[in-house]
Order: structure tokens, then sequence, then C-alpha cells
């Protein structure tokens, strides 16, 4: 039913409009195309007065009206996230005065210097220095932006430091797979051959080092504070991980690993308390288009304090044990094992 109505209302406008130019034709051939044209130019120049201040208005209120459900009043959850916030607010103000400047003139010479009779218009077809400026100033302005972006994209791109915690995602249709290396911290080989039944990541369990590997789906857990260096990949198609409450986003290319580290500086629970919400998540979305089921690519990040993560660590069984379980220790000599495992992490 609202369909019908919208489309009801477009027909209807059309033909509001198309009425009004019927009989404004006919008012020209009464009148006269010369006194009708002049008068018409005049009327114009007023809606575009009109159409400026009414313009200036609905961006003020529109900024005023959806600024707070935008992820800037919350700020950065990471530490580098904040050299981009300040990158695109600057940006904002840059080409926000810009903004009004240009429209304001758009908008006020068609007004200020509409047609009159007594006055000559001014040929002005070139002016060399007019055009320098014009030219040089955004071209030096977006140098400086690209530079600092390469900067600060690199940073985030490089080796990530010596403390960083590892954790490989990878990307599916439609969902997240995240892997944490065990007390080694080395994650094990994965062979795209061996991805068969639970072994959903393709992990090579004749290598060791994968044998205390921990497997997770849909929700990662990070501890704030400490750089977090994500190993990305993708099993079918392109997909992004998007991270926009850290200010983060990277490909997962099938085939082709990247990586991308950050340090949370924000625990969820803390998250919860700053914006009054008791249900607030941070998350990591599908920032690539990738199939019917784009949409619900979404999966969860729980940032905690040290001594959480170090418990939730100590509460996972490893993907080894999952997949073979007849060859998973006594749960008592297990639980000795992540006890030592944690003490010597301490």
């Amino acid at each position: 039913m609202k369909e019908f109505l919208m489309i009801a209302l477009g027909v209807l406008i059309f033909v509001v409009i198309f009425q009004i130019a019927k009989a404004s034709e006919y008012v020209s051939v009464l009148k006269g195309e010369e006194k009708t044209r002049k008068q018409n130019n005049k009327i114009n120049a007023f809606f575009l007065l009109g159409f400026l201040i009414f313009g200036l208005i609905g961006a003020w209120y529109c900024n005023e009206l959806y600024y707070g459900k935008t992820l800037f009043p919350q700020g950065s959850a990471s530490v580098e996230g904040e050299k981009i916030d300040l990158m695109l607010w600057i940006t904002i103000g840059v080409t926000g005065v810009v903004f009004i400047i240009t429209q304001v003139l758009l908008f006020w010479f068609p007004f200020r210097y509409q047609q009159d009779d007594n006055r000559k218009a001014f040929y002005f077809p070139h002016n060399t220095k007019l055009e320098l400026v014009w030219t040089t100033v955004p071209a030096i302005f977006l140098t400086v932006l690209v530079v600092f972006g390469l900067k600060y994209w690199f940073k985030m791109t490089n080796d990530a430091p010596g403390n960083s915690i590892v954790v490989e995602v990878t990307g599916h249709q439609f969902g997240w797979e995240f892997r944490y290396p065990g007390a080694d911290k080395v994650l094990g080989r994965k062979n795209y051959k061996l991805t068969t039944g639970a072994n959903s990541l393709g992990v090579d369990f004749d290598d060791p080092a994968s044998h205390d590997d921990i497997h997770v789906s849909g929700t990662m857990h990070l501890p704030v504070g400490v750089p977090v260096k994500m190993v990305i990949n993708s099993q079918d198609v392109i997909h992004d991980v998007g991270l926009s409450q850290f200010r983060l986003k990277m490909d997962a290319v099938p085939g082709i690993p990247t990586t991308q580290w950050f340090t949370p500086k924000i625990t969820t629970a803390d998250m919860k308390v700053k914006t009054g919400n008791p249900d607030y998540t941070y998350e990591i979305s599908c920032d690539q288009m990738c199939g019917k089921g784009h949409f619900s690519m979404r999966g969860v990040i729980i940032v905690e304090t040290m001594a959480e993560y170090k418990k939730w660590l100590a509460e996972q069984k490893s993907e080894y044990f999952t997949v073979h379980p007849e060859k998973a220790p006594a749960a008592t000599d297990s639980s000795i094992k992540v006890a030592a495992v944690l003490q010597g992490n301490k």
C-alpha cells in the first residue's frame, strides 16, 4: 500500500508540473515572449536564493538530527584509529568551508547579476593566475592528505609490534572464522585440500604447531591495550574485514593472506557504559559485496581485560582435539597444562 501511494504521489507531482508548464506557455503567448522571459528570470533568481537558504538550513538540521547516530561521538575504539579520525575531521572541515563558499557564490550570483537592460555583461574569457590558484591549492591539500594517509596505512599494514597477539581471520560465504595460536604462539600450516568435515579451515595437523591452535566461529575475543595482528584469508570470494568502530578495513582475498594490526583501547563493558547502551557490541562486517547473504555476514568482537581474555582462552579446546577427540588428554591433565601455559604468559 505504501509503495502504491508513493507511485501515485510521483505521478501527481509530474502532472502538476506539466500543467504549470503548459499554463506558463499560454501566459507567454498572451503577454509576449520577451516580457514573460524577463519576469521568469527574476522569479527564478529569487527561487535560487530561497533554495540556498533552505538548503543550508536543511544541511545543518540533518547534521543535528543524525550526527549522534554516527560513530563519531563514540570516538575511535583503537589507538591507531585516532589518526584516521583526525584526518577525516580535517577533510570534513576544509571541504565543508569550501562547500559553503561555493554554494553561496553559485546561488548568489544568479540573483545578484540577473538580467538588467541597463547593465552590460563583462566578457571574462581567461585568467591564468586564478586558474593556477584553484588548481594548485586543492592539489597541495589532496597531496598532504594522501601522504599522511599512506603513512598511517603503511604503519598499520607493516610489521606488528613484538608483543602483538596474532589472530587469523578467515571469511567465507557468509561468516567469519577465527584461529588463535596456542602456547607456542605459532599458527599451524593450512592446506585448502584438507578442508573437509570438522576441519573447516583446512589445518594441516601433521604440523605439530597446529595441535594447540584454537578455532572459534562468529565471535573474536581481544585483550584491551595490547596490539592485535590479524592474518586475513578468504575461502571463496573476495570479502572485506570491516572494523568501523576501530576505523580499519582490509580485503580478504582467496589465496593471498593480508595482514593488519591495531590496538583496542576501550573494553566492550566500558563502551556499554560510555554509550549508555547495555546491548552495545563491537562488530566485524563484510565491506565487500560477496553474494546474496552479504547482509548477514557479521561477527562480534569482545574487547576485555587481559585477565578476562586469558580466562576465556583457558576455557577453549584446541581444534586438533576437536577434530580428533580420541586423542584429547584427560580433563585433569589438560587443566594442569592450561594453567602452566597461562602462568608462563604472565
